[in-house]
């Protein structure tokens, strides 16, 4: 499973609450959670901000 797919549902959040707080399109945010795409760094550490996660928890694969 993705790591911030992973967190969101850990914090009973959902990917079109991290869209609308990123100000991005849910169907981008359902790509990164679906390792369809690749944040953007900066992307990334905004999501890790949101999530009030350090960013290196976001980047470690899951087993």
């Amino acid at each position: 499973m993705n790591r911030i797919k992973e967190v969101l549902v850990i914090q009973g959040k959902s990917q079109v609450w991290l869209a609308e707080e990123l100000g991005k399109s849910t169907t981008s945010v359902t790509a990164i959670c679906n390792n369809k795409s690749q944040p953007h760094l900066k992307d990334l550490k905004r999501i890790a901000e949101i999530l009030d996660v350090d960013i290196r928890e976001l980047l470690v694969p899951t087993k």
